[in-house]
């Protein structure tokens, strides 16, 4: 994958350390995905419904394939999914100040290549935290879902720190 990385510490600052306990899977043994939908507060559900109205309908040419079970807070585009998780907890690799990050048309994304070659990245200074995974097949295409997701995630899920 094609990224320009910048380290963590450029793009979120001491001030957004906390710790992550999320998971999201995507499993494709009957052709369709599945991904753990965070439990979130009442304020970030919210952003997460705002987010689900504004994603758009093709990701990387891809069509939207929604995970089950079925909820506002995530998403999927084509198959093996790309799989967007609203609402996760704060990953514990923001307080690392050598992580990966990356910042897409104004959003910036804490990067986590995975064991199995996917890439999980996940939102920093945002009011919610967004997560996408993005499968080892469909990494080839660089940044070009989160391009496509960034305007949504800007209109949607304010600047700040999440609580």
């Amino acid at each position: 994958m094609n990224f320009s990385r910048h380290r963590l510490r450029t793009v979120l600052g001491p001030p957004a350390l906390v710790l992550l306990v999320a998971a999201a899977g995507c499993s494709s043994a009957d052709d369709s995905a599945s991904a753990v939908v965070p439990a979130a507060d009442a304020k970030v559900s919210k952003l997460c419904r705002d987010l689900d109205e504004a994603l758009p309908s093709k990701v990387d040419g891809l069509g939207r394939r929604d995970p089950e079970p079925a909820s506002a807070q995530t998403a999927g585009w084509g198959n093996p999914a790309i799989i967007l998780r609203c609402g996760v907890m704060r990953p514990g690799k923001m307080s690392d100040p050598e992580a990966d990050g990356v910042e897409v048309d104004g959003v910036g994304w804490l990067l986590d290549k995975r064991g199995d070659g996917s890439f999980r990245f996940t939102t920093t200074l945002r009011r919610a935290y967004v997560e996408v995974t993005i499968p080892e097949r469909r990494t080839g295409d660089g940044m070009a879902p989160l391009v496509d997701l960034a305007p949504a995630v800007k209109k949607a899920v304010p600047e700040g720190i999440a609580d």
